[in-house]
């Protein structure tokens, strides 16, 4: 799972803290730089000496795609490293090395320590949340399990989020906001399953998860521009976070103690229980002891990770349509039959190939990030090479390189919609093709034990709001608009967040 942001404004106190950040922040380069793990065995792209290596990283956070393309081209299928800020950064290509990292334990390589050194997250979203994550298995077996049961919910909600947020008229085009307006479905088709209604339609609570999402890249973002031992300073300064906590537990707060009176004196079957995450939270060992502030960030981290994500990836499919119209009819023809014989069901998105295949393609050519799989390796790890990574140091996947190969991907810098439902037909294995598969070439969801566990939720809801745009609408850029650009931020890649994009209602 990635981050995508834009960079922001600097907040209030912001200059304070750069002021007072100026008096240390040399002595404390050095000590960073003097102190990073021993790399000296991997061939670095870019400079390797102490002070050009710090230049190379500041370079690379305009650059990253770039320095990543040529490190791909001379050392494929070998590991080399990027200068990135104040540390290393070693990328890894090809299966061989993918596998290694597909198989390491979490105690080998951690994903929770280089998502927390790269965003900084235990500032964010709390100690407890990060390090006890006691919410990520509901997440990989509840949430997945009951999803038969709760994608008719997802459909409704999606269908009115759509005609609300879209507010048509007859049949006149109208422009709108296109990321702006993602992310108001996103956000309550997520919450009718992570807190159901009527908060997952409160106004003010999807505004809230909005904004907290936006708040915690930022954030992140802005104390990572610091040293980490001035981390705890800044966030003094930058953090909005706990305000938005504190919104929320005024919605939530009321919801957790009514609940609890219920299971208080029916148990964990009670009459009209909700079937949401919530509960299932709540029903958890550790979660039946949790304080409402606890809950409440543990249902603000899933809906961060849900939104941002799905909204970024929704986007830029969306982008992909309004761009290229011609695919909206074959897309129609597939939802359209499928539904007459399945209707809406798990079982009828998952013959929904062309869709499925659609937004995978719109992942590998814009997605969010030019490298995948970010792991810190907490011991030193040797890869099936030879190569030795040492303690301490982050290593990740080439992965927008790698979708540019065209030995990988046949005509690999083409937009082909279909490319993936095509070789589910010549290879005859559906799965290894689907948008959720884990594959040595594919790294939107990650690899091995850290792989996305809400991946199978964020396909149903993606695939059920592309089938419902195209059954139900027709789409296109303004007039003379070229499919908007990403925005790029060192290794992120972000939809971009002013774009335009015109609905009417389907012409019959």
């Amino acid at each position: 799972m990635y981050w995508q942001f834009q960079v922001p404004a600097l907040p209030d106190g912001t200059q304070v803290v750069y002021g007072l950040a100026g008096i240390v922040v040399a002595a404390v380069v050095v000590a960073k730089l003097s102190k990073r793990p021993n790399l000296d065995a991997i061939p670095t792209v870019g400079s390797s000496t102490w002070l050009g290596s710090w230049w190379a990283g500041i370079q690379f956070s305009t650059r990253a795609a770039d320095v990543l393309q040529d490190g791909y081209k001379k050392h494929k299928g070998t590991p080399f490293k990027v200068a990135n800020g104040y540390h290393w950064m070693v990328v890894l290509s090809g299966p061989q090395l993918v596998e290694d990292v597909r198989k390491a334990s979490k105690d080998e390589l951690s994903f929770t320590e280089a998502a927390n050194d790269t965003m900084n997250l235990e500032y964010t979203l709390g100690h407890d949340t990060l390090h006890n994550p006691y919410h990520i298995p509901i997440v990989r077996l509840q949430l997945t399990r009951n999803l038969g049961i709760l994608c008719l919910d997802i459909r409704d909600e999606i269908v009115t989020a759509f005609e609300e947020t879209l507010d048509l008229r007859g049949n006149e085009w109208k422009s709108v906001p296109a990321l702006q307006t993602v992310q108001k479905v996103v956000s309550r088709a997520s919450n009718r399953i992570f807190v159901g209604l009527p908060l997952g339609r409160n106004p003010d609570w999807m505004d809230l998860n909005v904004q907290f999402s936006v708040d915690v890249i930022k954030r992140g973002v802005l104390i990572g521009r610091f040293p980490k031992v001035l981390a705890p300073l800044v966030v003094q300064f930058m953090t909005s976070v706990p305000g938005s906590v504190r919104r929320a537990m005024n919605h939530l707060g009321p919801i957790i103690e009514e609940r609890r009176k219920h299971l208080d004196e029916y148990g964990k079957d009670w009459a009209d229980k909700p079937n949401d995450f919530l509960s299932w939270l709540m029903d958890n060992p550790e979660g039946s002891k949790s304080s409402i502030k606890d809950l409440t960030l543990r249902i603000l981290f899933v809906t961060f990770a849900a939104i941002h994500t799905s909204s970024n990836s929704f986007t830029q499919a969306l982008y992909d349509l309004a761009a290229n119209p011609q695919f909206i009819q074959p897309l129609r023809e597939e939802v359209e039959s499928i539904i007459e014989k399945d209707g809406w069901s798990k079982g009828a998105l998952a013959k929904m190939h062309k869709v499925d295949s659609f937004l995978k393609e719109s992942q590998r050519v814009e997605g969010m990030a030019c490298v995948g799989t970010l792991r810190k390796a907490v011991q030193n790890f040797t890869f099936s090479d030879g190569t030795v990574l040492p303690k301490g140091t982050l290593v990740t996947i080439a992965s927008k390189a790698t979708y540019l190969d065209n030995e990988v991907y046949d005509n690999a810098e083409m937009f082909d919609p279909f490319r993936f439902a095509n070789m589910r037909d010549e290879d005859g294995d559906g799965a290894k093709h689907s948008l959720v598969s884990i594959s040595l070439e594919y790294f939107a969801f990650g690899q091995g034990i850290h792989a996305c566990p809400g991946r199978f939720f964020a396909a149903t809801e993606l695939k059920s709001m592309l089938a419902h745009v195209v059954l139900s609408y027709d789409v296109k850029l303004e007039d003379n608009a070229t499919r908007p650009q990403s925005l790029r931020s060192g290794i992120h890649i972000a939809a971009h967040p002013t774009a335009r994009v015109m609905f009417r209602k389907r012409a019959y």
